[in-house]
């Protein structure tokens, strides 16, 4: 089945989705206000966790664990606790003060407000190991590749389902912040925050590259 050639698909409601592969894959988007208000089925979240366990990984190690952050008060210590880290990255940019501090609210908003949220982590625990630097090296670079295979995986799996979600790459900057204020073990890294719910008003999409301009080279 082709994908098309970059299209816009129609968004529909949650409940009403296309559920063919074409679809879900175009359809899916990166929502950022959530409706507080209605809760996340469990199935949901354990059907998607279990989609993301399907993605390639090195050796079929599946290096890749969750953690599941439902409770407001846990995710509004992790907010809390991300805050400085934020901060600081922010104000690297340059931006004017005012500027920072509304965009530090609305990432904690966005905390506060998602039903659920799943912090991906990377686990390298069970790679092969090499003596050679370069090839341990390129082993944990294929972890890293297999993990992002593996969200997209929960992501589509959320679609389907009728909710939405979104892709922060706060962790990256802060993961033993992040690991310390959800009581994790030390060999897991957390990489992304994946705010999860129904949507409280649709995002604007941005345009997709033609097919074309995305093959580089076919001999």
């Amino acid at each position: 089945m082709g994908l098309g050639v970059g299209l816009p698909v129609a968004v529909t409601g949650a409940g009403d989705r296309p559920n063919d592969l074409a679809s879900v894959i175009r359809g899916r988007r990166s929502v950022r206000a959530f409706d507080a208000g209605r809760a996340v089925p469990r199935t949901v979240i354990e059907d998607a966790i279990a989609a993301a366990g399907w993605a390639p990984s090195p050796h079929g190690r599946q290096p890749w664990r969750f953690a599941v952050v439902e409770s407001f008060s846990r995710r509004a210590a992790l907010a809390e606790a991300m805050a400085g880290t934020w901060d600081a990255q922010l104000s690297l940019d340059g931006q004017e003060r005012a500027i920072v501090e509304a965009r530090l609210s609305k990432s904690r908003q966005r905390l506060h407000r998602a039903p659920i949220l799943i912090v991906p982590c990377l686990y390298l625990s069970d790679l092969d190991v090499y003596p050679n630097a370069d090839r341990q090296a390129a082993e944990t670079t294929m972890a890293i590749q297999s993990l992002g295979a593996a969200i997209q995986n929960l992501l589509l799996s959320v679609y389907a389902a009728g909710l939405d979600a979104g892709w922060m790459c706060a962790p990256l900057f802060c993961p033993e912040i992040v690991r310390d204020a959800l009581g994790l073990g030390q060999e897991l890294i957390p990489h992304a925050l994946l705010p999860i719910g129904y949507a409280a008003k649709d995002p604007v999409r941005r345009e997709r590259r033609p097919v074309a301009e995305l093959i580089v080279g076919w001999d």
